[in-house]
């Protein structure tokens, strides 16, 4: 009788593919929400209340949470 001791991954190939593609898209949002500051202290920037930093990018922040707990919880066995 042989023992095939052969280490079975927790998640699949596509599981990590998926993992992968949410976390870029959270560095995506975070990288919309950068910027918009002033080099000047007393000088007040109206930039920071753009829609891209105040609605797209942390809608797209969620989106990339939430593909990666869909990445999470697929489940590779069923085909």
């Amino acid at each position: 009788m042989e023992n095939n001791n052969k280490p079975e991954f927790l998640f699949d190939k596509l599981n990590y593919k998926v993992l992968l593609i949410g976390l870029a898209v959270i560095a995506l949002g975070f990288i919309l929400m950068s910027g918009g500051g002033s080099e000047d202290p007393n000088v007040f920037n109206e930039e920071i209340f753009s829609f891209r930093r105040i609605r797209l990018a942390p809608a797209v922040v969620l989106l990339g949470f939430g593909i990666t707990i869909y990445s999470i919880l697929k489940n590779p066995k069923k085909q």
